[in-house]
């Protein structure tokens, strides 16, 4: 349960150090006060949605912490899960908002985030506020409350893995259901390009080779002239010896002079050896030579390889890779059109299979919420009675419709509050003070399997008062028979069954507004019933009504 609650420099709380109780806790003052700043502090620590503008006036950050304790074992199971731990049963919350919009988080002094926050929450703290009685105005949210008395989140989760993947499959049908126009226009399209590029019989660096060999053959006079002047450098004319004929001289003068100095045989060796490269490079280039003059014709076949690789480089890809690569990926697609038929039928059986599925698992949870929508009308029925609507009526009306999220089931609560009369839309009949107790009832019955230890009330006591605040206070009692209650009230009726009833005032000091919370003694209690009852102006009779309500919570 939450024992404390540390707020610094929210609104206009500016320190504020609250200790909470089990049982029933309530929270009283006048309009303005605070009363809400403490439902927005608890929000924030739980990972609430904050904005930047409740951080006090003046001041660079905000603060609140939260400590629990004896958290239940399904929390300290979620908590290890990620990655934290809670001592002894013990769990403090705590979260800073900077007004830059930084957040720090953390989870017993562990660094955590907004969202680590939020999903802790989620098993701590339940908070019920004014807007939540609009969720019974709307039908489309009747069927979660049957859903959490069900404890449905295990086939619900399983049923929403089909229905995504049925949606899936169905959106894979609507594209292949494309135009059948459409379709022949992109075989045809396919085909042209696959044949294009196959016909050109395309190898990897076939581009750079052709515009290296272009590059020579567009240069073949100045190459032919200097491999010239080199051959006759290797070779001679008829005038000179070449490097090839003075080689060979000094190969064989070495090669004798080495038969008395032995020392020489190595350098007899590679000269014979440099004669042997030096002809063999005469003999490339030669070759080269030959190569140059041999098909006058070669350029232009070049040119119109060059220009064919160029223009489909320019539709298809910016390498010989990139061209190959886009074949394989047409030659695919084409498949996939051509084999439409049969991968149409395919598709049709996997959606039927899921259909299949689906429906039966969302007819499964359609049965169940049937039997347990019941003994929710029941139960329901029950606790609006005791909150002094005896003669209420409530049915669900249940319709069968399309698979949806929430599976076949469309129901909506419909209610009379007098008799001889059919029930109705609660959105057609429902006052303000019936919609708060139908929804206390409807928290009351949900209680009974929610594993959350906290319930926080804020101001359920809209629309209502005399006698049938008494009863919601009594309610709000028992409620907090087995888990820990806290109630913001502006009724002295709901105030009086308080374990620990919390006052909240505000003062002004030089010209800035500071809220306290305190706890009252018994007779400090008497005075703000009074003062609930009666004003500011407390009277010697409204005091003893104050007593006196307060004594009728003990019996």
């Amino acid at each position: 349960m939450l024992t404390n609650l540390y707020i610094e420099n929210i609104a206009v709380i500016e320190k504020s150090n609250i200790d909470f109780t089990s049982g029933l806790n309530v929270l009283t003052g006048e309009t303005g006060a605070g009363k809400s700043i403490v439902i927005d502090a608890i929000n924030a620590v739980l990972g609430k949605r904050s904005s930047h503008g409740i951080i006090r006036s003046g001041a660079d950050a905000a603060f609140v912490s939260a400590t629990f304790e004896d958290v239940s074992e399904l929390t300290l199971k979620k908590l290890r899960t990620m990655g934290y731990d809670a001592e002894d049963g013990m769990l403090i919350l705590s979260r800073e908002l900077n007004a830059s919009g930084k957040n720090t988080c953390r989870v017993n002094s562990r660094p955590a985030t907004v969202a680590a926050l939020k999903k802790i929450g989620e098993y701590l703290i339940n908070i019920h506020g004014q807007n939540d009685n609009l969720e019974l105005m709307n039908p489309a949210l009747h069927i979660v409350y049957i859903d959490a008395l069900a404890q449905l989140n295990d086939q619900l989760s399983a049923y929403r893995k089909l229905y995504r993947e049925l949606k899936a499959v169905q959106e894979e049908l609507d594209i292949a259901d494309t135009d059948e126009a459409e379709r022949l226009r992109k075989i045809d399209l396919l085909s042209f390009q696959i044949t294009e590029i196959e016909d050109a019989e395309i190898t990897v660096g076939e581009y750079d080779a052709l515009t290296q060999e272009r590059n020579a053959l567009q240069n073949r006079e100045k190459i032919a002239k200097e491999l010239m002047r080199a051959r006759i450098a290797l070779d001679g004319d008829g005038d000179t010896d070449g490097a090839l004929r003075m080689t060979d001289d000094a190969s064989t003068c070495v090669m004798n002079a080495s038969q008395y100095m032995s020392s020489l045989e190595g350098t007899a060796d590679r000269l014979s050896s440099t004669l042997y490269e030096l002809q063999e490079i005469s003999r490339e280039l030669e070759s080269a030579m030959d190569d140059i003059d041999a098909d006058p014709g070669r350029l232009e076949e070049i040119e119109e390889r060059l220009d064919l690789l160029y223009r489909l480089r320019h539709k298809y890809g910016d390498s010989e890779e990139e061209i190959l690569a886009f074949l394989d990926s047409a030659k695919k697609e084409l498949k996939d059109l051509e084999d439409y038929a049969y991968n149409r039928e395919q598709l049709e059986k996997r959606r039927e299979k899921l259909y299949h599925d689906a429906y039966t698992s969302a007819k499964e949870i359609s049965t169940i919420r049937r039997q347990v929508g019941e003994e929710f009308r029941a139960s329901v029925e029950r606790e609006m009675a005791f909150l002094q609507m005896p003669n209420v009526r409530l049915e669900i009306a249940h319709e069968e419709v399309e698979l949806n999220p929430r599976g076949v089931d469309q129901m909506e609560f419909l209610i009379s509050t007098n008799p001889g009369e059919e029930p109705k839309p609660v959105s057609k009949i429902a006052s303000g003070g019936e919609l708060s107790r139908m929804m206390l009832a409807i928290k009351t019955v949900l209680s009974r399997s929610d594993f959350v230890q906290t319930l926080i009330f804020d101001e359920i006591d809209t629309g209502i008062s005399g006698s049938a605040a008494d009863r919601v206070g009594k309610k709000l009692s028992q409620l907090s028979a087995d888990r820990q209650v806290l109630c913001v009230t502006h009724q002295a009726q709901i105030a009086a069954f308080a374990d620990n009833h919390l006052f909240i005032s505000k003062s002004v000091r030089d010209d800035r507004t500071y809220t306290q919370v305190e706890s009252l003694s018994e007779d400090g209690r008497v005075t703000e019933l009074a003062r609930i009852v009666g004003g500011e102006q407390i009277t010697d009779s409204a005091l003893n009504h104050a007593r006196q309500l307060l004594q009728a919570a003990k019996e």
